[in-house]
């Protein structure tokens, strides 16, 4: 699809006319996973990165809020119309489909065996997975997961806000996509 639209424009489009175009977006072979994310704004901005990437997917994991919602509406400028996504009761049954589907699974998490982002070489399709605000990516999902990968940290603070770290490391995982 090589239409373009400002942020009213998105906010403004029709759901049915959204889903109706979804397919014709080039997408891009990583899906994001959201372990247990609460925040609605969160959410709402995990579509729109999701978007900004052409992500091929978005995957709600948990008890957590789905659109339409007015918070996930207002924080990704409506672009949850535009990204396809589910929502999985587990992120332990979302991840066993895609690795039956074919995608490495990938937990942006500081754990013992991660690896520095920029060091770190990826096998697509890709599935990023993101942890909860405030627990990170659960200890359950993170035995399923093929890799870790953190962002080094120089300052005092331990970790970055959830969507920034994600945006960060599915930035350079689409950067490492082989030229066509």
């Amino acid at each position: 699809m090589k239409t373009k639209l400002n942020s009213h424009q998105i906010r403004k489009s029709r759901e049915e006319v959204a889903y109706k175009l979804q397919d014709q977006i080039k997408r891009n072979p990583i899906v994001l996973v959201l372990d247990n994310v609460l925040d609605t704004y969160n959410i709402g901005s995990f579509f729109r990165l999701a978007d900004a990437l052409a992500a091929t997917k978005i995957y709600l994991c948990g008890p957590v809020v789905t659109p339409p919602n007015i918070k996930i509406h207002r924080s990704s400028i409506g672009t949850w119309k535009w990204v396809p996504w589910e929502q999985f009761d587990s992120t332990a049954e979302c991840i066993k489909k895609l690795k039956e589907e074919g995608f490495e699974i990938v937990a942006c998490e500081q754990t013992e065996n991660n690896t520095d982002y920029l060091e770190t070489k990826y096998n697509f399709p890709v599935a990023l997975i993101a942890g909860s605000e405030s627990q990170g990516v659960s200890k359950e999902v993170l035995k399923l997961v093929d890799k870790t990968v953190e962002i080094p940290m120089f300052g005092i603070n331990i970790s970055l806000n959830v969507l920034v770290a994600t945006s960060i490391i599915s930035y350079n995982i689409i950067s490492k996509l082989p030229k066509k």
